[in-house]
């Protein structure tokens, strides 16, 4: 008896434990057989009502297993977690093994989370995944392309044991270490740099007029002769088929190739490019073709466009080839030796034959560039040097040893009938000479132009009209900046004038007007054919003279008819040395940098305000020289680009003030997680902060651009009139990086105004 009562109270025990470590009433009836209770349970998941019973039978154990793990692939899962409540015993948790106090926080929140409440987690994990989403729908086909050839890269290498890039997926970071390192390799190559760099402006100038006393160079590039067009492309005229000769082809090409441009389009151009064409035509030809309008370019046409278009889809190997045989004619032709230094060469390449456009209106636009042979060339070199060979076949037009002038090579080109120079870069001793010469010539005119001021306002009242004209000249080239002027005859080029070559019909006289007295209208084509129109007021003398000069003329006769370019210049020689008109223009152009920079920057200004002080000084440079443009054809869609970008930080400002606001909500709601919250609170002030600032600089960057949208870059400006030592003085002192204003080809062409400009000078 007492047996069976003890027997069922041991039974009782067993069913209590049974029930704290999981196991069922099945298990205990069984007899508490742990490996039998996990088999019942194995064979329930799998759906097997009879269980172990049926075990050996038909379909095997394992393959079941796999059978419903195709079908319930949260089996295992579920094997594991029951497992785990069978073997593992819970115990109180040891000091040591306590989750850390962030994950409890973390934990926490997320249990207590509501719909609607805080921007932690699950609200970040929903944004990831859905901006997810988002980008994987709208990543175009070769984007994952190359995500997917970038991974077969990442695979190889590690197979093969090389270092993967971080562009390829690696999860390499720079250490402290390799980054010190590199900033110091950038140092050490800076400084090899400038040891290696001729410093020719420490050295003793040539005397009496000598540029070089050693020069040796290769002789300009030639580009290849013309390749006939294949045979399935066809020219047709008044829908019939014609064989063209090689050269009406080849200029047939040249206006093939420009059919999408507005060029094309001006009768000034058709007119010029047909009368040239015929030129080309053998008689045959001429018979045929005899009206513009009746030619079919099209084939010639879309051949170009899809050269163009296989041009822009070369793939890198292709590219790297182009990129070895263009740095291998460099290597070849674009480097000299001037006095036994290595010099880089401009413009070694000899121009391809094509069709002028010009600037502006040219009269001559859509006449036909010849193409230039050696016999066309004239060489300049040093008697002791090798004489460049010409092309095979062919002869130089003569070689000259002459070292008074700084040009390699010289040809005439057939348009408009001028020299073109082949000439060393702009960063080359010879060039840079120049420069130097050109500002410091100009900052001489400083110590004495008021007396030259002084001169010229007397000889207004002058009794003898040369004199006069004189003085009102000079008015105009100190005042008002313009170019001196060349006479030209009539028809040999473009109808531009400069100040001594102005006629009666370029500039109108009103004794008043919008509230002004004596004020003068111009109206003319300067260089490059760009428009000069203004309205000044100007001193009562010299408006008196103007409408003196204008008595009993014609609208095409001179204003100036007793002066020309040479006599003022011989004139200003006479009061300074080396005193020209056109050194007036750089001397106005310095001297207003020079004040607008002083007008504008503030030292408390930021890097972005600074450097629009001194675009605005470039631009004040660039007005005053009539330096204009047509605006760029990218300007509306680069301008709606940064507008895009506004309105992309506006919505991040939002967002991270909302983010801000909730962040400091939950900081008071959970007091004991202030830690995280401030995490939270953190982030959103550094982006509600950053916001406003790169707003700030795009918005700066479009009233910029906008305002140069119809005048010369102001780099371009920095480079043509703005006085090197200036730019750099003023970079100093307001502790602006050059590198921020110019590139590093830029800061090469001026290494000398970098290396001798001290901080207290002044123009």
């Amino acid at each position: 008896m007492g047996d069976t009562q003890t027997s069922s109270k041991d039974k009782e025990v067993k069913a209590k434990e049974s029930k704290d470590k999981g196991f069922g009433k099945e298990e205990f009836r069984a007899g508490g057989d742990v490996s039998k209770s996990k088999k019942v349970q194995r064979n329930s998941t799998l759906g097997n009502t009879e269980g172990a019973e049926k075990e050996g039978k038909g379909i095997s154990r394992k393959k079941k297993e796999k059978l419903t793990k195709r079908e319930n692939p949260d089996a295992d899962l579920e094997d594991f977690v029951r497992a785990a409540q069978i073997q593992v015993k819970v115990e109180p948790e040891e000091e040591d093994f306590c989750i850390n106090k962030k994950d409890k926080v973390k934990k926490r929140l997320r249990e207590q989370e509501e719909p609607g409440g805080s921007l932690l987690e699950s609200a970040k994990k929903k944004k990831k995944v859905k901006m997810e989403v988002e980008e994987a729908e709208q990543e175009p086909e070769k984007q994952r392309k190359k995500k997917k050839e970038s991974k077969v890269k990442k695979a190889k290498k590690e197979q093969e044991g090389r270092p993967v890039s971080a562009r390829e997926g690696g999860k390499h970071k720079k250490s402290k270490e390799e980054v010190e390192a590199a900033k110091a390799l950038k140092i050490k190559k800076k400084e090899e740099e400038e040891l290696q760099r001729w410093r020719w402006w420490e050295e003793e100038k040539y005397e009496d007029g000598i540029k070089w006393k050693f020069l040796e160079h290769r002789g300009p590039w030639f580009p290849a002769e013309y390749q006939r067009l294949p045979d399935n492309v066809k020219f047709y005229y008044d829908g019939k088929l014609v064989t063209l000769s090689s050269a009406a082809e080849e200029v047939a090409v040249f206006f093939a190739q420009m059919l999408d441009h507005e060029y094309t389009t001006k009768e000034v151009f058709r007119n010029n490019f047909f009368s040239d064409w015929r030129k080309e035509m053998t008689l045959e030809e001429k018979m045929i073709i005899t009206d513009l309008n009746k030619c079919d370019f099209s084939e010639i046409y879309k051949m170009h466009k899809e050269k163009v278009e296989a041009r822009k889809n070369q793939g890198k190997e292709e590219k790297q080839k182009t990129k070895d045989a263009n740095q291998k004619l460099l290597e070849e032709y674009g480097y000299c030796t001037l006095d036994h230094h290595r010099e880089r060469i401009g413009n070694f390449k000899i121009e391809p034959p094509g069709l002028f456009r010009g600037r502006g209106d040219h009269p001559k636009q859509g006449m036909l560039k010849k193409r230039i042979q050696p016999e066309d060339v004239i060489i300049n070199c040093s008697k002791d040097s090798k004489i460049p060979q010409p092309p095979l076949g062919h002869q130089w037009k003569e070689v000259r040893c002459d070292n008074t002038v700084t040009w390699l090579a010289s040809w005439t080109e057939n348009v408009q009938g001028l020299c073109k120079y082949v000439m060393l870069n702009a960063n080359s001793k010879l060039k840079g000479e120049k420069d130097w010469e050109k500002y410091e010539i100009a900052r001489k005119l400083k110590s004495c132009v008021e007396t030259i001021r002084t001169q010229y306002q007397a000889d207004l009242k002058s009794k003898q009209m040369g004199i006069r004209q004189r003085a009102v000249a000079l008015y105009f080239i100190d005042k008002l900046a313009l170019r001196a002027g060349n006479e030209k005859e009539e028809g040999e080029t473009a109808d531009t004038v400069g100040c001594c070559s102005l006629r009666v019909e370029h500039i109108s006289l009103h004794p008043e007007l919008d509230g002004e007295k004596y004020v003068v209208e111009f109206d003319f084509l300067g260089k490059d054919c760009i428009r000069y129109y203004n309205k000044v007021p100007v001193e009562k003398a010299v408006f008196k003279n103007l409408k003196l000069f204008m008595e009993d003329k014609q609208p095409g006769d001179d204003l100036f008819d007793r002066l020309n370019t040479a006599m003022l210049n011989k004139h200003l020689h006479s009061l300074m040395a080396g005193l020209t008109a056109k050194v007036f223009r750089t001397y106005n152009a310095s001297i207003t940098l020079q004040q607008q920079l002083k007008e504008l920057t503030n030292a408390l200004d930021n890097i972005p305000e600074k450097i629009l002080s001194y675009n605005r000084a470039n631009r004040a440079v660039a007005i005053l020289c009539n330096h204009q443009r047509a605006p760029p054809k990218t300007f509306e869609q680069s301008m709606a680009n940064l507008q895009a970008k506004i309105d992309n930080r506006k919505e991040q400002l939002s967002l991270a003030k909302k983010e801000l606001k909730q962040a400091k909500k939950d900081a008071k709601d959970h007091a004991d997680d202030k830690l995280l919250a401030n995490v939270f609170m953190l982030h959103a002030k550094e982006t509600v902060d950053k916001c406003p600032w790169k707003m700030n600089c795009i918005s700066l960057q479009m009233l910029n651009r906008t305002a140069n949208c119809q005048l010369t870059s102001c780099s371009c400006m920095a480079l043509l009139y703005s006085n090197r030592p200036t730019a750099v003085r003023e970079c100093r002192k307001m502790e602006v990086s050059l590198e921020k204003i110019y590139n590093k080809t830029q800061r090469d062409k001026f290494a000398w105004a970098i290396d001798m400009t001290e901080s207290d000078f002044v123009f």
